[in-house]
């Protein structure tokens, strides 16, 4: 039995939802709020983080290698990982991009703007600025981020793109990038990113 600890407005927990449901897989979900920082979860993960993914004995904390595992584990030969080796290395290349520049960006951004975080809105926006320039070249040429088709590169790249707003950072600029979050929401069983509540 799967089981994902995650919070709902964590892209990095959406990361691991949409690959799950994209392979077909079901999974406990076990709603977790690292601020707290409850023994039970820092046992499992003692550096206080979401997601976590239990699979029966093994335990895996991070993202990435959460969607490598349930790439390798539960979906082998399928696209969303190739075994090409330049395919598996573009899509290598975007998940150190969502762990990066993603996250110093967009989801800086939204963490400031949402949740009231630490940080500098305009250095952090101007971050998001050349990443999206960025995934504006590069989607004028293709219709998704490592190949001609989906792959865990797109999984990573969504969630704080699609909500990059949340941090006043407006998508109007980037006609390619949206049309490609468009087509990743036509994907059948894909999970869209939620809108982040209003905080008090």
């Amino acid at each position: 039995m799967l089981t994902l600890f995650h919070h709902p407005f964590c892209a990095h927990s959406r990361f691991v939802r949409l690959a799950l449901g994209e392979y077909g897989l079901n999974a406990r979900l076990v709603e977790e709020r690292p601020w707290e920082r409850r023994h039970e979860f820092l046992a499992l993960n003692p550096l206080g983080q979401v997601p976590v993914l239990q699979d029966g004995d093994v335990v895996l904390a991070d993202s990435n290698a959460i969607l490598v595992y349930l790439a390798r584990r539960y979906a082998a030969g399928s696209p969303w990982l190739p075994d090409e080796p330049i395919a598996a290395a573009r899509v290598q290349r975007w998940l150190s991009i969502a762990a990066g520049e993603m996250k110093f960006g967009p989801a800086a951004a939204r963490v400031i703007t949402v949740w009231r975080g630490p940080g500098d809105l305009a250095e952090v926006q101007a971050i998001a600025a050349r990443l999206f320039r960025f995934m504006e070249d590069q989607l004028a040429t293709r219709a998704f981020l490592a190949a001609d088709h989906p792959t865990l590169a797109d999984v990573s790249g969504y969630p704080y793109t699609a909500r990059a707003p949340e941090g006043r950072i407006s998508l109007d600029p980037y006609p390619h990038i949206r049309a490609w979050l468009a087509r990743l929401e036509a994907v059948p069983g894909w999970i869209p990113m939620p809108v982040a509540p209003p905080q008090a």
